[in-house]
């Protein structure tokens, strides 16, 4: 009589191979903390992440693409903390406040991340310029999104042309870049920056 040998059940394996990959992620963005991108290699992700290399390449191609993969779920997180915080029934003027002040809080909670981004990404490779593009998107979208709320459109605000939504965009990385390489923090732009988020909205803007 023989035995049959079993594998663990594929949706334990699914788990497992997800547990994996975010445990490399973390380890990366706990690496950018400490070091930096470009100082902090596919060894150290590895040792952070208690895992082998063999199992690294069994999910990412080479660092940049576990950036990459990093930045790509970073962005979406932020977008839904963004969304979830606002009112759309309150009055315009919170609304555009509590879109701000979310946008600054998720940024807050990784800085070194957030800087990365901005300033890391744009010199990678053609993967990294897609997931730009994207991300930009993305939060154009968001904003575009959260401007059409029946206070905004009420106010005159709405709809947001793609324009302006970049420049809002541009506006608020470029800040919080300049201020963590200043050695401030991210929180410390919220009173200029809801003031300008309200002056580009606001409907005699234009």
């Amino acid at each position: 009589m023989t035995t049959t040998r079993h594998g663990p059940p594929a949706t334990a394996a699914h788990e497992d191979q997800g547990g994996h990959r975010r445990r490399l992620l973390d380890a990366l963005a706990a690496g950018i903390a400490e070091h930096g991108y470009r100082g902090t290699t596919v060894a150290d992700i590895v040792r952070r992440a208690r895992t082998s290399r063999r199992t690294f390449y069994e999910h990412f191609s080479d660092k940049e693409a576990c950036f990459v993969a990093l930045l790509a779920d970073a962005n979406a997180e932020m977008i839904r903390q963004i969304t979830a915080a606002v009112d759309p029934e309150a009055a315009w003027e919170e609304q555009i406040r509590q879109a701000v002040l979310a946008w600054i809080a998720a940024a807050e909670s990784a800085p070194a991340l957030t800087l990365s981004w901005i300033r890391d990404l744009p010199s990678l490779g053609a993967a990294a310029r897609t997931l730009q593009r994207d991300v930009m998107d993305a939060f154009v979208t968001m904003i575009q999104t959260l401007c059409d709320t029946g206070e905004l459109r009420a106010a005159g605000i709405g709809p947001v042309p793609r324009p302006l939504a970049i420049l809002l965009l541009g506006g608020l990385r470029e800040l919080m870049a300049t201020t963590v390489e200043d050695g401030g923090r991210i929180g410390d732009i919220t009173g200029v920056a809801v003031r300008a988020a309200m002056a580009l909205l606001r409907p005699d803007s234009s």
